[in-house]
């Protein structure tokens, strides 16, 4: 390399694998890298209560709460405004691909009293888009 050139690096993601698969070689809890590390953190801060989280209790976005309310499309929108509050909030590594109404989409499932929760967006510094979908129901 010659004098004076820059060299960018690019920041890989890491987070565990909370599946606590176990690592091949290392026989270590398994690691999740990049796009599928970003997309674990959304699924947690999704299922996260306030609360939840010794010393940041303020982390969460009380998902769980909103699904002992009535399974309509007026909850649906409750829970779609908690959704893209905490993503915007406390994942500063994406963002919402259009900040309009198709990032995230939140389909009111009153058969198996429950919502089907897709979330679009893109992951900062890759432009790579990614997408989570999550079915939240209330576990009795």
């Amino acid at each position: 390399m010659a004098a004076g050139q820059n060299v960018t690096r690019r920041k890989d993601f890491c987070d565990l694998d909370l599946n606590f698969t176990m690592h091949p070689t290392t026989k270590d809890v398994a690691k999740l890298r990049g796009v599928n590390a970003i997309k674990r953190s959304v699924r947690n801060l999704v299922l996260s209560n306030f609360y939840e989280r010794p010393f940041r209790s303020y982390i969460g976005s009380n998902a769980q709460k909103l699904l002992f309310d009535n399974i309509n499309p007026l909850t649906a929108n409750f829970l779609k405004n908690a959704i893209k509050e905490v993503i915007e909030n406390f994942e500063p590594r994406v963002r919402f691909i259009d900040p309009g109404n198709g990032d995230i989409i939140v389909r009111v499932n009153p058969d198996k009293n429950g919502y089907h929760v897709t979330i679009n967006f893109i992951v900062i510094n890759s432009e790579e888009p990614a997408q989570v979908s999550l079915f939240l129901e209330v576990i009795r």
